[in-house]
């Protein structure tokens, strides 16, 4: 039986592919958590201020912004878990 695996060799530059998309989920995650930071205490402070039509926005940004970082987070595990699959078919 012959396994069936990925070829990155076909795809030119696979390295330097594999750490610009590195870098970028990198950057994806620092951008989510500032975001989140921001929309937290924007959340803290409006809802202490009595702006609750504010406060509501900050809620619904934060957990926008938990689940953009969840996501970025979880994307190269989920593409190796995929790739692992793949590789057994």
């Amino acid at each position: 039986m012959t396994a069936v695996v990925p070829n990155f060799d076909a795809v030119a530059a696979s390295g330097e592919l594999a750490r610009v998309i590195g870098a970028l989920l990198t950057i994806t995650l620092v951008i989510a958590v500032g975001a989140l930071v921001v929309c937290a205490v924007t959340w803290a402070l409006t809802a202490s201020t009595g702006h609750w039509h504010t406060a509501m926005r900050a809620r619904t940004g934060v957990w926008v912004t938990l689940a953009a970082a969840v996501l970025a987070g979880g994307a190269l595990a989920w593409t190796n878990y995929l790739l692992g699959v793949g590789a057994t078919l």
